[in-house]
């Protein structure tokens, strides 16, 4: 089975970006959002970025942001994820490589969605909650995901250190995302559940 990369999001603090670092995180998230209270602003971006090493892959969370937001971050970020309802017209235009989430409605057909955002480096399914963008920190069916999608799976909503080996053996995705999963409060991670998490899904490899 093919190594399952790691996405911590939502950082906020010095500490969590070095812990989620040690813990072997692939990607950190950043949320550039200011309707989240995990919530940072562009100074802040540039100022935890600069901690992150070679090979981990800085992300800027936006939602249905100004562009020009979006490009006055970009400097610090490696790839741009769209969490909201923009178009494929306008992440086409990213100053960035991008992927783009999509909360998991009733209804929506995610081959055609894969195809109208088949620019996106992969494609972010979280659980979907009216007028929440994301961090709900709700699970959603894992059967509606077909066997094959024309994007990679970056697979979020709801998971933790005790059902992330069980999403992983049920969903494979390419990767997986997590956030309130593995904090002690918002906002603030915890490296124990850091650590818990990170193990479950090198476990999940080898089952």
């Amino acid at each position: 089975m093919p190594r399952t990369r790691i996405k911590i999001c939502g950082l906020t603090r010095e500490e969590d970006v070095d812990a989620a670092v040690d813990a072997g995180a692939d990607a950190l998230g950043f949320v550039l959002w200011p309707g989240s209270s995990r919530a940072i602003d562009p100074g802040r971006l540039a100022h935890l970025a600069a901690r992150v090493p070679a090979f981990v892959t800085r992300v800027g969370l936006f939602v249905d942001q100004d562009p020009a937001f979006v490009e006055r971050c970009a400097p610090w970020l490696d790839l741009i994820q769209y969490h909201g309802d923009e178009a494929p017209e306008q992440c086409r235009r990213s100053p960035r490589d991008w992927i783009k989430a999509l909360r998991m409605r009733d209804g929506l057909d995610l081959p055609a969605a894969a195809e109208a955002y088949r620019e996106a480096r992969a494609l972010l399914l979280d659980a979907y909650k009216p007028g929440v963008p994301g961090g709900t920190g709700e699970v959603f069916d894992w059967s509606r995901i077909p066997a094959s999608l024309a994007k990679p799976v970056i697979l979020a909503g709801g998971l933790g250190p005790h059902n992330v080996g069980e999403a992983i053996r049920t969903v494979r995705p390419f990767a997986v995302d997590v956030s309130g999963g593995v904090e002690r409060e918002r906002g603030v991670k915890d490296p124990a559940k850091l650590r818990a998490f990170i193990h479950q899904v090198t476990l999940s490899q080898d089952s």
